[in-house]
């Protein structure tokens, strides 16, 4: 399902994707960018996942749909070749509070920190 509306506010801290009949998804930029369903970051299989630390100020500069079932976001730091499915962003507001703690923990086990 295609949303209705794509909205960045928060001075692009964060993405709410307004659906019809659906409600809307709600997901912070940082969240985003550390989770960002792209080779860089997910790599190509799952041991190849790199753990992105130093982002906690990073914002969403651009949205841009690809086709209609997509959103590729464009962040602060440059980053821009993850390519968002409608459906993979409802999971990623629907898992965030597991999702964030598992990589706050991997920053802490890495010596990491949000901080750029």
């Amino acid at each position: 399902m295609t949303p209705q509306e794509i909205i960045v506010k928060d001075k692009g801290r964060t993405l709410v994707l307004l659906f019809a009949g659906a409600g809307e998804v709600t997901l912070p930029a940082e969240y985003l960018r550390v989770e960002s369903p792209s080779a860089e970051v997910q790599g190509h299989n799952p041991s190849e996942k790199r753990i992105v630390g130093g982002k906690r100020d990073v914002t969403i500069t651009g949205a841009e749909p690809v086709g209609n079932y997509a959103v590729r976001l464009v962040f602060s730091d440059g980053h821009s070749s993850g390519i968002f499915t409608w459906d993979g962003l409802r999971a990623m507001a629907r898992d965030h509070a597991a999702v964030w703690s598992a990589y706050l923990n991997a920053l802490k086990a890495r010596g990491l920190s949000r901080e750029a």
